[in-house]
């Protein structure tokens, strides 16, 4: 082969790797570009438990991305998180959580991404929170009590954190459409509206000789507020699931249950029923217990997937549990 051929061939061999350098840079930067649109560029929320977090979806919609950390039927009491959840909330742009204690072994990850800087919004706190008080003989005790954190059993009140949780998203999160924003929040609110309306509805079914409740634990004091129910006690006096019932504390329970003739007890679907059946021994096998979907969403199509689902589910079963002979 003369010189020239080779030197000829040895020209189109670099210009071949030239061109094949030129398209795999350009599959590069297409690529990243990608990432960086779909990814990086991203707004992000994230929310502690999953029934904040299927209010914040309705807010946001398609306007950021939304990470909720904790799982469906899991108890926000004592769910925890990993190293990789952790860190994500100092990523985040904005942090949603419940607060008023009731996410324990959260809170701690929630205040590291508030001092390096990372807007949180506590739900719980601006939801004008009421106090509740453990069961003594007879009635609560006097004191100060303590916040109750299970707003979200008063649809009003979800009502009003719709509005400011739109507010925080807005003020906070580059990148959205407030519009957007401000749409959602307004249609997710006439519908909490017409949740309210019907939950009366289904409330003023009930007897006023039997509008009372008894829980696994301090659950339902915003819906007993809001609808006209009388909380005769928790066989847990505490607002967690973490703690556990003395032999008193039974007995009082006991003791208030046949003063106001309750033969009922709801329980939440997260939790084990065990300590609600223990009455069932301390009344002789009278008492009756009804599951609630009270601190947790299900998984999708379970039957309380939604925060709308899960109140009307629990409505019925109170409904229906209260009036049953």
């Amino acid at each position: 082969m003369s010189r020239t051929a080779v030197e000829r061939r040895a020209r189109t061999a670099a210009a071949r790797l030239r061109a094949l350098g030129m398209g795999l840079l350009a599959l590069l930067t297409v690529a990243a570009a990608s990432a960086c649109t779909t990814g990086e560029d991203r707004p992000s929320i994230v929310v502690t438990t999953n029934i904040l977090g299927d209010i914040t979806r309705e807010i946001v919609g398609d306007e950021a991305d939304v990470t909720v950390l904790m799982k469906p039927n899991a108890d926000p009491h004592s769910f925890g998180l990993s190293a990789v959840q952790a860190a994500g909330l100092e990523n985040a742009d904005l942090v949603v959580f419940n607060g008023l204690g009731l996410e324990e072994n959260v809170l701690r990850h929630v205040e590291a991404a508030r001092e390096s800087g990372v807007a949180t919004f506590a739900a719980g706190e601006a939801a004008d929170p009421l106090t509740f008080r453990t069961a003594g003989d007879g009635g609560p005790e006097e004191g100060e009590g303590q916040p109750d954190p299970h707003f979200w059993t008063d649809p009003d009140r979800v009502r009003k954190i719709t509005g400011l949780m739109a507010d925080q998203v807005i003020e906070h999160v580059d990148g959205v459409d407030d519009g957007a924003i401000r749409a959602n929040a307004d249609r997710y609110g006439k519908q909490l509206g017409e949740l309210t309306s019907w939950m009366q509805k289904s409330f003023d079914r009930i007897p006023g000789d039997r509008r009372s409740l008894v829980t696994n634990h301090h659950v339902f004091g915003y819906l007993a507020d809001r609808f006209g129910f009388e909380v005769i006690g928790a066989v847990i006096p505490s607002g967690t699931t973490l703690a556990s019932p003395s032999s008193s504390d039974l007995l009082s329970l006991t003791r208030a249950m046949d003063e106001a003739g309750v033969r009922t007890v709801f329980a939440d679907s997260s939790q084990p029923t065990k300590l609600a059946e223990v009455l069932r021994t301390e009344l002789d096998d009278r008492v009756r217990v009804v599951e609630l979907y009270s601190e947790s969403l299900t998984a999708r199509g379970d039957g309380a997937d939604t925060y709308l689902r899960m109140m009307r589910a629990n409505t019925t079963a109170m409904t229906d549990g209260l009036t049953a002979g």
